[in-house]
């Protein structure tokens, strides 16, 4: 029984040894990065993803191998072995937060991370998380954890802090080191200890929050914010639809304006933008509010799935094809364009609504992985296009070899109907666009 009382608060590590949980989009760059500066520990429960960065790969297309063996080089460890967490004193963890099928929180993975943390916890560690959750959810739901498993003291014995995610899956331009990052801690010296461990490896510099609540709240309402403002403007395109007028016409010409917010309609999908608003919505039903503006946003943004498949079904029938005997062709699986991640994909709305009018439908995707999509949505992606041709062509995420396909030759095939989801074709060869 480790379970004592102590008198004075423990001592911050003054060497840090640090941990990253979770070596996915968002944890592996971060270990990376502060295996620059310190000793680091990257710890994943998938052992194929463990030995995949140990021959310096990197499945996610984040880093390149050069960085990865820079890095092994340099002694960072990376490890499926519960026990090689011993000894670290600064755990950070980076482990999915997705929903449910009701669109609930599952905080299983968050929960579970924090467990295994508990099991070395010593005094005077400290646990850093970076997943997107509800303001409280640190101290409400993960601190209970680690004090049940560890039989240790939250900010008597250990301490904890907040510091979200800023990761852009794909993005080369806006990295890990070149995003301002948010901190906070659970004491005010906890807070201190978290701002200078990332002040260390973010060029962009920090903004210290006035506590670890304030910090889980600004991820969330980041990503409510623009899952709010795109519902907006998929709306007008709803609309303007049945005006039979041009949604990006429209906002290309009230975009003159200089305080009009420039934001493009589409398929609002991925482990962020989602899946945080539900977050929120949680937390505030929980306190017994109705999140109306949130919640009205989402059921927009899930509902443009179906709209795009069955705009594309009238095309059809209004080129007078059969369309129980068509065949379709879906440009991308992806949740956004040259990036291999498939997680929370909206496509695959698109895709089930097409086989529910009858129509044969190909997928394919040179970034994403079949073996993925098939366990994921248990389907398999094409790997090549169907040399007889289509009868629909849907663009669904712009990747650079999509955008150098000669499409006036694919449209003449069968004659298909092009429809274009992310506005980037020529507008002379598609029938229509969100």
């Amino acid at each position: 029984m480790r379970t004592f009382t102590r008198m004075n608060p423990a001592e911050l590590p003054t060497n840090p040894h640090i941990a990253v949980i979770g070596l996915g989009y968002v944890g592996m760059p971060l270990a990376l990065e502060f295996s620059k500066h310190y000793p680091v520990i990257g710890f994943d429960i998938k052992c194929t993803r463990v030995d995949e960065l140990n021959r310096s790969e990197d499945s996610t297309k984040e880093a390149e191998p050069a960085a990865i063996q820079s890095a092994l080089e340099r002694g960072i460890v990376f490890s499926c072995n519960i026990a090689d967490l011993a000894k670290a004193n600064v755990y950070i963890v980076t482990v999915p937060t997705p929903i449910n099928s009701f669109n609930a929180p599952d905080l299983g993975p968050l929960l579970k991370a924090s467990q295994t943390i508990s099991e070395n916890l010593k005094v005077g560690d400290v646990v850093i998380y970076e997943s997107t959750t509800y303001p409280g959810c640190t101290e409400e739901d993960c601190v209970p954890v680690l004090e049940a498993h560890s039989r240790l003291k939250f900010n008597q014995d250990f301490y904890c802090g907040y510091s979200p995610e800023r990761i852009n899956p794909g993005d080369k331009i806006n990295t890990l080191t070149s995003i301002k990052k948010v901190t906070s801690g659970s004491t005010p010296a906890a807070a201190e200890f978290v701002d200078g461990l990332y002040r260390r490896i973010i060029s962009a510099g920090t903004h210290l929050a006035p506590n670890m609540k304030v910090a889980e709240a600004s991820k969330a309402i980041e990503n409510a914010q623009r899952d709010v403002n795109i519902s907006f403007v998929n709306e007008l395109s709803l609309i303007f639809d049945r005006v039979g007028i041009d949604t990006r016409d429209v906002l290309e010409a009230a975009g003159t304006k200089w305080n009009f917010l420039k934001y493009s309609p589409g398929l609002v999908g991925g482990h962020c933008i989602s899946v945080d608003p539900y977050y929120l919505a949680h937390k505030a039903e929980s306190l017994g509010y109705h999140p109306a503006v949130i919640l009205s946003g989402r059921r927009v943004n899930d509902s443009m799935g179906l709209f795009i498949a069955s705009k594309v079904v009238k095309l059809l029938i209004a080129e007078g094809k059969t369309v129980k005997e068509s065949k379709a062709l879906v440009l991308g699986i992806t949740f956004k364009e040259n990036c291999p991640d498939i997680r929370n994909t909206k496509v695959v709305d698109i895709r089930h609504e097409l086989l529910q009018y009858g129509l044969q439908v190909d997928t394919y995707d040179p970034w994403a992985s079949s073996q993925e999509v098939e366990h994921e949505y248990g389907f398999s992606l094409v790997n090549a296009l169907d040399p007889a041709g289509y009868d629909a062509i849907i663009l669904a995420v712009a990747h650079e070899q999509f955008l150098a396909l000669d499409m006036p030759e694919l449209k003449a095939q069968k004659g298909a109907v092009i429809y274009d989801v992310k506005g980037v074709l020529p507008r002379e060869v598609v029938d229509a666009r969100l």
